[in-house]
């Protein structure tokens, strides 16, 4: 098999995991700052920072950019659905963030974040490696 000359496809892939990386990193940074950040500041404490709605927005933002750029990954490169299962556990429990509680709201959150980042990283991995492989294994499923 040659090798295709996709950049336009392979760079729209990138930008939407990078996309990703960042919005999803960005909102973990956001749950993770809010706690500090509200004793301090109590003008943040009013705005709509601190609202769940808000929190859910930027976390359905992220999980829907994940979403469109680890389908591209899937469908054009590499065929692994791995990289969709990790995005879709770290949403529902970053989703689920206070199931065990307010004092572990933390972890679960770093470990949704961690999961859903991973999920990008891997399919970058994924996706460089079948736009540069010779074979036809990065078409196979998993």
């Amino acid at each position: 098999m040659a090798k295709s000359n996709n950049t336009s496809n392979t760079t729209d892939n990138v930008q939407f995991d990078r996309a990703g990386i960042w919005i999803s990193g960005l909102c973990a940074v956001h749950c993770l700052a809010l706690p500090v950040l509200l004793p301090m500041v109590p003008l943040i404490a009013s705005s709509f920072f601190a609202e769940a709605w808000f929190e859910k927005t930027i976390l359905s933002i992220s999980i829907l950019i994940g979403f469109i750029g680890l389908f591209i990954g899937f469908y054009k490169y590499h065929r692994q659905l791995y990289p969709l299962y990790s995005l879709t556990m770290g949403g529902l429990i970053y989703w689920n963030k206070d199931i065990f509680g307010h004092h572990f709201e933390p972890l679960t959150i770093a470990i949704g974040a961690i999961l859903i980042i991973a999920a990008h990283f891997i399919n970058l991995r994924l996706c460089r490696e079948c736009n540069d492989c010779a074979n036809k294994s990065c078409n196979t499923p998993a």
